[in-house]
């Protein structure tokens, strides 16, 4: 079978795969989300941390709530890190120093998994399970619980609740996160992904060396990584490792494990809102963006120029061989859309187009379909953004899903929308202006600038990948990125919880001869064309500096 075939062959599986578990999915977590009724082991747990279950709190309650979770989680992973050495199962590593300590917990938690260490060389199996793998699905559990309160703004009138935040981290992780994720580390463990507590073994190579190969428990961490759209690997090379990622049908699993839950919270948004026919808009826009990205990504990979490329049908240095141009450019645009950061081949690697348009997946703010929750909230931003634009064409007031969207929604809205960018312009900008942090830089020119911007682009969206070529150990670089993902990730919370608990205190405003209808294929090409101009103005100047100026050299 030609690669070429088996590439769409995969491509089609995997639409085929999402489409089906969309409704069944979607609509169970809707239903987790509006359900009344508590297990046994989550009234326990709400007992346990003295909280009531059946209360509902006020935005800025459920904003504290979140940040002092997520604090308390930054502060337990750190100091895990640090008395890694007096664990049980440390393998014998050392304890992680601070500034790395530091950068590795504020990654996990904001669920960025930006790694700037080789996980079997730094980490032992304690950290790996009790720290990151945790730290992986309430992280996950945080971005689909802050987009319910925004959908619950859209359905709620003359409130100021939102819902209760300790009940919807511990019902997405116990009645969804887990349960998927025991079944598919299954799948895993079956298709050769290792799962155990061994330490190194040493082996003879072909060659006559010896070789340590570390075990662990991989699958476990393995599925929620992809799952919760996390993205840290337990080894260095992440899903290009084949104890990660043994075979090709593992590739495939995985890809479609980082995008089930994200394209299919639009169909949640539709049964909470009571009109399916929104989330079919949503998920629409996400589909097109997808699409033209891996169409794209796959473009630029097999159809690269130079004698050498040519002679070998398409730019194989940094893919892995076992998946080819194809497997590696679906799973590169799809780890990149979302706010995974997984990677099965070298980033760095591809062409300058395949690297600009991961690049500017990312600069998208992944809403295509994006981070578990996170996308489909940066979503639901931005299509507030395109019924504003649509209102001031026609001179009215404009409404969205019978909520009037005035002075105050918009501010929300607008803060949300510069907020990234500013982060990774002006942290882009800091990092290429400081000798010293230039110094760190292996190569020069438009790619040295484009793995810098990279590198903010990646921490300041919360996705986690990364080009090489940068050195990103010392203090300053774990210090600029560490802040860049807290910022990236909590500010835009704090703008989507105003705007919900804002939202929620409207009255319904039926809707007129005027209204624009946010069904229709008119509403999916205007929030189209949105997402890209906004995207297209704020990045184009950085762009045109690294990738696009490398690809035209």
């Amino acid at each position: 079978m030609s690669s070429t075939l088996a590439g769409w062959l995969q491509a089609l599986a995997l639409v085929g795969a999402l489409a089906l578990c969309y409704r069944p999915l979607g609509d169970y977590i809707a239903k987790l989300l509006t359900t009344a009724k508590h297990l046994r082991v989550e009234r326990g747990i709400y007992k346990t941390i003295g909280v009531d279950g059946d209360a509902d709190q006020r935005w800025p309650v459920y904003l504290r709530s979140v940040l002092a979770f997520s604090l308390v989680s930054v502060l337990f992973l750190y100091l895990l890190q640090r008395i890694q050495n007096h664990l049980m199962l440390s393998l014998g590593f050392k304890a992680v120093g601070e500034h790395g300590a530091w950068n590795t917990a504020i990654s996990f938690v904001t669920n960025t998994n930006w790694q700037d260490y080789a996980g079997e060389a730094t980490l032992g199996h304690t950290v790996q399970m009790a720290g990151l793998a945790v730290q992986n699905f309430v992280s996950a559990a945080v971005g689909i619980a802050v987009v319910a309160t925004l959908i619950r703004g859209f359905t709620r009138s003359r409130t100021d609740r939102v819902g209760n935040f300790w009940v919807d981290l511990t019902r997405i992780c116990l009645r969804l996160l887990l349960p998927l994720s025991v079944v598919f580390a299954l799948v895993l463990v079956a298709n050769g992904v290792i799962q155990n507590f061994h330490g190194f073994h040493d082996l003879a190579t072909l060659g006559g060396d010896t070789q340590s190969i570390p075990g662990g428990p991989v699958a476990s961490q393995e599925v929620i990584k992809e799952l919760g759209t996390n993205g840290g690997g337990f080894f260095n090379a992440n899903s290009a490792h084949p104890f990660e990622n043994p075979t090709g049908f593992t590739n495939w699993l995985e890809v479609f494990l980082l995008l089930v839950i994200s394209f299919s919270l639009p169909r949640t948004f539709g049964k909470m809102i009571g009109d399916h026919r929104q989330g079919y808009a949503i998920v629409s826009v996400m589909g097109i963006f997808w699409a033209g990205s891996a169409a794209l990504m796959t473009f630029f990979e097999t159809h690269a120029s130079g004698v050498a490329l040519k002679a070998a049908g398409a730019a194989m240095e940094g893919k892995e061989v076992r998946f080819g141009p194809w497997a590696t450019s679906l799973f590169a645009s799809s780890t990149t859309l979302t706010s995974t950061g997984a990677v099965d081949g070298a980033h760095d690697s591809l062409t300058p187009g395949g690297g600009g348009v991961a690049i500017f997946d990312m600069m998208l703010g992944e809403i295509a379909p994006g981070g578990t929750g996170s996308g489909l909230y940066g979503m639901l931003v931005l299509a507030i953004v395109a019924v504003f634009v649509a209102g001031l064409m026609v001179g009215r007031t404009p409404e969205y899903l019978g909520k009037k969207l005035g002075g105050r929604e918009m501010k929300f809205a607008s803060l949300y929308i510069l907020t990234t960018p500013a982060i990774v312009l002006v942290g882009t900008g800091v990092a290429m202006a400081l000798p010293g942090e230039r110094a760190n830089m292996l190569n020069s020119g438009a790619h040295g600038f484009s793995e810098v911007l990279y590198a903010f682009t990646s921490a300041g969206n919360n996705n986690g990948s990364a080009f090489a070529g940068i050195t990103v150990t010392s203090p300053w670089w774990d210090t600029a990125l560490g802040l860049a993902m807290v910022f990236g990730r909590f500010l835009p919370m704090i703008f989507v919880l105003a705007l919900a608990g804002s939202l929620a205190q409207q009255q319904p405003v039926p809707a007129t001869e005027g209204t624009l209808p946010t069904h229709k294929p008119l509403f999916v090409g205007l929030l189209s064309g949105v997402v890209l101009i906004v995207v297209g103005l704020t990045y184009f100047p950085a762009l045109a500096l690294g990738p696009l100026a490398e690809g035209l050299h």
